[in-house]
C-alpha cells in the first residue's frame, strides 16, 4: 500500500482545501481596533434592528352588476347626459343613444375602446362600444372608487381592487347600478403582492440597503401583509425607507390647478441612474448643467402621455401644461414638457424621457430623491405599517455571542462523543477538521450570495454539523467493520455501500426541507436554505474528501505499524 500516491494529492482533497480557502477569502476576517470583523452579514437577530408588518391595501372581491345601469350612471355623468337610453347589450358590445352632439374622438378618450358613433335622426348620436361586461363593470369601479382595478381571469367575475375598500363601500357602489358582491376578502393577488415585493426590494436596495429579507403572508385569494426585516436600522429610518413607497401617478395640468389621470408608475419600466446634463433652462440664453432622471415608459404608458398631451394642449402650449408626480397623492415633482420634446411627441409617442431637477447641490438632492419616487413608482398598491418592533443592538450582541458559545458546545460535545468511540487521533482529527471545514464552505456561501445570518439559520448550520458527524461516523464504521485497514477493493466496497446509505439519508433531508423551502415560511425558509445547501456540501465535497483522507491516514499508520514490527 506504501507505493499509492499521498492523499494529499487526490482530486477530492485538493478541491476542498481550494474551496475551504475560496470561503475565508470571501468571508474576509480581520481584526482591528479591538474588533474582529467580516464579511458576513446579520440578520435582525443577532444585528439588532427594527421590522415592520405592512398591509397591502387592497381587495378581491367576486362582483356581478348590469352593464346598461353602468352605461346609464358612467356616461349619464360623463356626458352630462341623464337621459341616455340603452339600445342593446350584446356579449362583446354595447350600443346606447345620448342626446349630445359628441364626436368619435371625445368617446375614445373615456377609455372603453374604439367605438362608432352614428347621428340619429332626432338629433344626438348612437354610440356602439366593442367593450364586454367585465370592463363596464371594471371601468364602473375605477371611476366611483378613484382606483385600479384589475380582471382576475376565470368563469366568475372577479375583481382585484388595488385601495383599501370596505365590503359595504363596495356594496353601496354596485347597488347603483343593480351590482352585489358575491366574495370578498381583504388583500391582493400573489402576483400582486410578488410585484409589490420586488419593487420594494429594489427600493431598498436603491438606498443602499441590500438583501433586505422580505415576507409575504396570505394565500392564493388574497396576500394581506408584507414582513421586512432591517437589521442595524432604527425604527425612524425604517418606516422613513420602507413603509413610504406608495402609489405613483402621472398628472397633466388642463386649466388652472385642474389635473387629470395620464398614467399610473405600472408604465414605468426602467429607472436609470441620475445625470447631469447640459439643457436651456426656461428664460436662458445660453445652456447650463443641470441634473435629471432619465427614465423609460412602457409603449403603453407612452401612448397615454402622447393622447393627453395632445388633447389639453401641452404639445403646443407646454408652459400652460405641467405634468405633475405623485406619491401617494402627494406632489413630488412638476414641470413643462420640454419644447423639443413637445415637438416630437406630437409627431410620434416618446418612450424615454429625463424628469430634470435643477442645477447645483440641491438640483442634485431632488433627482436622488425624485429616483427613489420612480423606482417606487410601479409599486401597484398602497402599504401601512400595521405592526412593529425592535431588536436592541445590545440584545442583538447578546444573541449572537450566544450563538458562538453554542457552535463551540456544538463541536466539543461532538469531539467527546468521537474520542469516546474511536480514540484514535487519526480518526478524531480528519472527522473533526471536515465539519468545521463545512462550517466554513456555508459561512463562505453565505457570504457570496449576502445571505443574512439569523437564529434559523445558525439553527441550520448546527443541524448539518450534526447530520454531517451521523454521515462520517457511518463511513468510518463502515470502512473500519472488520477492525482494521481493510484491502483497497474491500475498502472500496465498503465505501461504495456507506455513501449509498449517505446520499438516501442526504436525499430525505432535502426533501424534508423543501416545503419550508418552496413554501417559504417566514424565518424558517432561512433555515431550509442552510440546511440544504450544508447538506450538498457535505456529500458533494466534504464526505468525499473525508474518505481519502482517512483512507490515506490509516494507510500510513498501518504501513508504519509493520515497519516497526518488522
Amino acid at each position: 500500500m506504501n507505493d499509492q500516491e499521498p492523499f494529499y494529492k487526490n482530486a477530492r482533497v485538493i478541491l476542498l482545501i481550494a474551496v475551504i480557502l475560496g470561503s475565508l477569502v470571501a468571508i474576509m476576517p480581520s481584526y482591528s481596533n479591538g474588533e474582529f470583523h467580516t464579511n458576513l452579514k446579520y440578520g435582525l437577530d443577532l444585528e439588532g434592528g427594527s421590522w415592520l408588518q405592512l398591509q397591502l391595501q387592497g381587495v378581491v372581491a367576486q362582483v356581478d352588476a348590469d352593464e346598461g345601469k353602468i352605461i346609464q350612471a358612467d356616461f349619464g355623468r360623463l356626458l352630462n347626459d341623464p337621459a341616455i337610453r340603452i339600445d342593446e347589450v350584446a356579449l362583446e358590445s354595447a350600443t346606447f343613444t345620448t342626446s349630445k352632439d359628441i364626436d368619435k374622438k371625445t368617446i375614445d378618450a373615456l377609455g372603453y375602446g374604439a367605438s362608432t358613433v352614428t347621428k340619429v335622426a332626432e338629433g344626438g348620436n348612437r354610440i356602439t362600444l366593442p367593450t364586454n361586461k367585465v370592463y363596464f363593470i371594471k371601468k364602473y369601479l375605477e371611476n366611483s372608487l378613484n382606483a385600479e382595478v384589475v380582471p382576475i381571469t376565470g368563469n366568475v367575475i372577479m375583481l382585484e381592487i388595488r385601495k383599501a375598500v370596505t365590503q359595504e363601500e363596495l356594496e353601496n357602489t354596485l347597488k347603483l347600478v343593480d351590482g352585489k358582491v358575491i366574495k370578498f376578502k381583504d388583500g391582493v393577488r400573489p402576483e400582486t403582492a410578488d410585484l409589490t415585493k420586488k419593487i420594494l426590494e429594489d427600493k431598498l436596495n436603491t438606498a443602499g440597503f441590500k438583501e433586505i429579507p422580505i415576507r409575504l403572508v396570505g394565500d392564493n385569494f388574497g396576500t394581506n401583509y408584507i414582513m421586512v426585516d432591517l437589521a442595524g436600522m432604527d425604527m425612524t429610518t425604517a418606516r422613513n425607507i420602507a413603509a413610504k413607497p406608495g402609489k405613483f401617478e402621472i398628472r397633466i395640468q388642463v386649466q388652472g390647478n385642474e389635473t387629470v389621470h395620464v398614467l399610473y408608475g405600472t408604465e414605468i419600466r426602467k429607472v436609470d441612474p441620475i445625470q447631469k446634463e447640459s439643457v436651456r433652462v426656461a428664460g436662458a440664453t445660453e445652456k447650463a448643467d443641470t441634473w435629471g432622471v432619465p427614465f423609460e415608459l412602457s409603449d403603453e404608458g407612452a401612448q397615454a402621455l402622447r393622447d393627453a398631451a395632445i388633447q389639453y394642449g401641452a404639445v403646443t402650449n407646454p408652459e400652460a401644461h405641467f405634468l405633475s408626480m405623485y406619491l401617494d397623492d402627494k406632489l413630488v415633482f412638476d414641470a413643462a414638457l420640454a419644447r423639443e420634446l413637445a415637438k416630437n411627441i406630437k409627431t410620434l409617442p416618446v418612450k424615454t424621457l429625463v424628469a430634470n431637477t435643477g442645477q447645483g447641490a440641491e438640483g442634485e438632492k431632488k433627482a436622488r430623491e425624485l429616483q427613489i419616487h420612480l423606482s417606487a413608482g410601479a409599486l401597484p398598491v398602497n402599504v401601512e405599517v400595521v405592526g412593529s418592533g425592535q431588536v436592541s443592538a445590545d440584545l442583538g450582541e447578546k444573541f449572537k455571542e450566544q450563538v458562538v458559545i453554542a457552535g463551540i458546545i456544538a463541536l466539543a460535545t461532538v469531539a467527546f462523543v468521537i474520542y469516546f468511540r474511536y480514540r484514535q487521533p487519526n480518526i478524531i482529527i480528519p472527522m473533526l477538521a471536515t465539519s468545521f471545514s463545512e462550517v466554513i464552505i456555508i459561512l463562505g456561501f453565505t457570504a457570496i450570495v449576502g445571505f443574512q445570518l439569523d437564529l434559523p439559520t445558525i439553527t441550520g448550520i448546527i443541524a448539518v454539523i450534526g447530520t454531517g458527524v451521523d454521515h462520517l461516523i457511518i463511513i468510518t464504521d463502515e470502512v473500519l467493520a472488520g477492525g482494521a485497514m481493510p484491502p483497497d477493493k474491500v475498502y472500496k466496497s465498503r465505501l461504495t455501500k456507506a455513501f449509498a446509505i449517505i446520499m438516501a439519508a442526504a436525499a430525505t433531508v432535502v426533501i424534508a426541507m423543501s416545503p419550508l423551502l418552496i413554501m417559504g415560511f417566514g424565518a424558517l425558509k432561512g433555515f431550509a436554505v442552510i440546511t440544504i445547501i450544508g447538506v450538498l456540501i457535505g456529500v458533494g465535497i466534504a464526505r468525499p474528501a473525508y474518505a481519502v483522507i482517512i483512507q490515506g491516514l490509516l494507510v500510513e499508520t498501518s504501513d508504519k505499524k509493520f515497519a516497526d514490527e518488522d
